[in-house]
């Protein structure tokens, strides 16, 4: 049985070399506010791509000043930030992996200075900064923001765009009722919670024809909040609509308590795939390469998304390779290091020979 991990897989036109991606995860790292990629960047995302995983998608990159995260984020909101992200897109493909930039507003969510904005005037919690409504002009704005964000993701070379609709942020404020309190075409029904994304996925879709993914959290893990149905019925709506592939994540809307164990979010990818047709990507405490390999195999899910698993292992996709039993080519400068099975052993000098004492 061949092993299904390091496959390659096509979508829309796109064939990445493998069925590993790095999801994307907030560095914090940009310098004066400004957006921009630094060295940082350029070393952390293509060490990953070294590695040999297939897909790098960049962290959550903002689309306007204030739908950052925080003062650090990256941007994409100015074409000034064109030319490092593109620089960085070089770097990435230098190695052989396809590159994604995950498009971001923050909402509610935004640790900023000065106003932040939601779909409703409700806090995180009572620890954090009230944001203001916004008005259906807002509303429009931040839709274009999307757009314009889309022009220079394809002017910067990436060959996947990815909506981050998911762990609480705006697009995740607007599809919740937990935190989407309007009564006007926005908020209420499902189908009017959703009208957000909906504008966002078209505006984008406008200035962009290759791989689109949106990000989700399927479950709320609250009694009155989203679960893993209402994705599927949001997900058959992404899918004629033209999104390729939903990236199944889950929680960070509103505070809740979540039981947290390996590979805890793979039935929600299952069964969006299963129940919208539409390829998923999981994610979520997925450490191992024969964990993984079980996903692909079982068809629960397309792609597997690591996190915190390529921060501490940027070769990760070595080790997985290892583990089942799989030999991948190693970049040429690694070969002596890659391709020797002993590593892990100690290698002891050759007994010398036995002397006859007198």
């Amino acid at each position: 049985m061949s092993v299904k991990l390091f496959e390659p897989y096509e979508i829309n036109g796109v064939t990445l070399k493998n069925r590993i991606a790095m999801s994307p995860m907030c560095m914090y790292s940009c310098h004066n506010e400004d957006g921009m990629v630094n060295d940082w960047h350029y070393i952390h995302y293509t060490s990953r791509a070294v590695g040999q995983v297939g897909l790098i998608m960049t962290e959550a990159t903002a689309i306007t000043p204030q739908g950052r995260i925080s003062p650090q984020d990256l941007g994409i909101w100015s074409d000034d930030h064109i030319g490092g992200l593109k620089k960085l897109v070089g770097m990435i493909r230098a190695h052989g992996a396809k590159a994604g930039i995950q498009l971001a507003h923050a909402g509610r969510k935004a640790v900023l200075e000065g106003e932040i904005v939601a779909p409703s005037a409700i806090p995180y919690d009572e620890e954090t900064k009230k944001p203001k409504e916004m008005s259906i002009l807002d509303i429009e704005e931040t839709v274009k923001a999307f757009g314009k964000a889309a022009i220079r993701a394809k002017q910067a070379g990436f060959d996947i765009i990815e909506i981050h609709g998911a762990h609480g942020y705006l697009i995740n404020q607007f599809l919740s009722p937990l935190s989407n309190h309007r009564t006007d075409e926005y908020g209420g029904s499902i189908e009017n919670r959703y009208r957000f994304l909906k504008e966002v996925i078209a505006e984008v879709k406008t200035v962009w024809d290759g791989p689109l993914f949106v990000r989700v959290s399927a479950n709320d893990f609250l009694e009155d909040g989203l679960n893993p149905s209402h994705y599927v019925t949001m997900a058959k709506w992404m899918k004629e609509e033209g999104v390729h592939l939903i990236d199944v994540s889950a929680g960070a809307v509103a505070p809740a308590k979540i039981s947290v164990y390996p590979g805890y979010q793979v039935s929600f990818a299952e069964k969006i795939k299963h129940e919208a047709d539409i390829p998923t990507g999981a994610v979520g405490l997925i450490t191992t390469g024969i964990q993984a390999e079980e996903i692909l195999q079982n068809n629960r899910a397309d792609l597997i998304f690591l996190g915190r698993a390529l921060l501490k292992d940027p070769y990760w996709a070595r080790t997985a390779a290892d583990e089942l039993g799989h030999e991948i080519v190693p970049p040429i400068p690694y070969e002596r290091g890659w391709k020797f099975r002993g590593m892990n052993r100690i290698i002891l000098p050759a007994k010398p020979p036995v002397q006859n004492i007198r």
